[in-house]
Formats: C-alpha cells, sequence, structure tokens
C-alpha cells in the first residue's frame, strides 16, 4: 500500500512529465525536466521511475483508468440514448485536443503506442466492453436501435474515436470531428 505522500509525488512527476514531453517532446525531455517540473531531485525520480518509457507507462495506464471511470459515469447517466452516448465519447476524448495542439503532439502519441501497447490495447478493450454492456442494456430496455451487436457496434465506436485520434492533424479537426461522430452515432442508434 502506498502512502498519500507517495502518491502525491507520483502525481507531481506524472504531471511534470506531460508538461515536459508537450513542451519538448519525448526525445528531448530529459529526467532532469521531469525532476525539476515535479520539484524533485533526479534521483529521487529515479526511486519511482525507472525511466523515461516507465512513465509513459504509467501515464497511459492513468490515462485508460480514468476515461473508463468517466466513459462509465457517462453513459449510467440519465438521458437520451444520444445524449448519453455525447456525453461518454466527449470525456473520453477529453484532453486529446491539447495533446494535439502541442508541437510535440504527434510525438506523444507515436511514444505512447510504441511504448504501451499492451496498455493501451487493455484500454481500449475495457471501453469497449462498457459501450457493449451500456448497448446491450439500452437494447433490452427498447431505447436502442442496433443495426449490429451491441459488441460489433462498440468496436465501431472506439475504433472510430482512436481512427480520428490518429488521423486527425489539428485539436480543431479531432474536435469537429469527435463531436460529428457523436451526432451521427447517436442519431443512427436511437429508437425511430
Amino acid at each position: 500500500m502506498t502512502s498519500a505522500s507517495e502518491d502525491s509525488k507520483t502525481s507531481a512527476i506524472l504531471s511534470s512529465a506531460f508538461q515536459a514531453f508537450a513542451t519538448y517532446g519525448f526525445r528531448k525531455t530529459s529526467m532532469d525536466d521531469i525532476a525539476k517540473g515535479a520539484g524533485m531531485s533526479r534521483p529521487a525520480v529515479y526511486l519511482h521511475f525507472k525511466n523515461k518509457e516507465a512513465i509513459v507507462r504509467e501515464l497511459t495506464q492513468f490515462y485508460y483508468g480514468e476515461k473508463t471511470a468517466l466513459v462509465a459515469e457517462a453513459l449510467s447517466g440519465d438521458g437520451t440514448l444520444p445524449q448519453l452516448l455525447e456525453q461518454a465519447i466527449q470525456v473520453q476524448s477529453r484532453g486529446m485536443a491539447e495533446i494535439l495542439a502541442s508541437p510535440h503532439g504527434l510525438e506523444m502519441l507515436d511514444a505512447t503506442k510504441s511504448m504501451s501497447t499492451d496498455i493501451i490495447q487493455d484500454g481500449e478493450a475495457e471501453l469497449t466492453r462498457l459501450y457493449a454492456d451500456w448497448l446491450r442494456r439500452e437494447d433490452a430496455a427498447g431505447r436502442a436501435h442496433l443495426p449490429v451487436g451491441p459488441d460489433e457496434a462498440a468496436k465501431t465506436i472506439t475504433a472510430s474515436l482512436k481512427g480520428i485520434k490518429m488521423t486527425a492533424s489539428t485539436a480543431e479537426e479531432y474536435e469537429q470531428s469527435v463531436s460529428q461522430l457523436a451526432a451521427l452515432l447517436g442519431a443512427a442508434l436511437e429508437v425511430r
């Protein structure tokens, strides 16, 4: 079990690393940059993380943990199917525009993808499961029109969001595409 002090140090390191990666890029960020931003010494950072790659993996794990909780909360709220889906997609997408707006955003995404493939696969699978379970409940309650099964519809949702993230060249394009996707899928799945 970790103490609150250790948790706050880890949070400071992760926050500093994210800011440093956004400012300098993954390759040019040093452990000294991360330590300075966290208000710690470099050896103290090494007590928490072996290297920058370990920090990226922890950032990725944190990202998916946070997104999973936010999507689950959004899908369990009140509203119509299109409203709930839009809320879930918006909370899942929150923060990505910031990354894409960074001069080193694409480098950050590439580094994350190459160092955290297993975490990304598990995180995407969990998000897909959340959407599938929700669609299954909505379908059973007669509130969803599913032209395909809930598992396939959920895979389409998460794959589409992932595709937008990988192909958007600007933060504005990303936000616009996410909004369009939410509206399109909500309209397509709503019972008429």
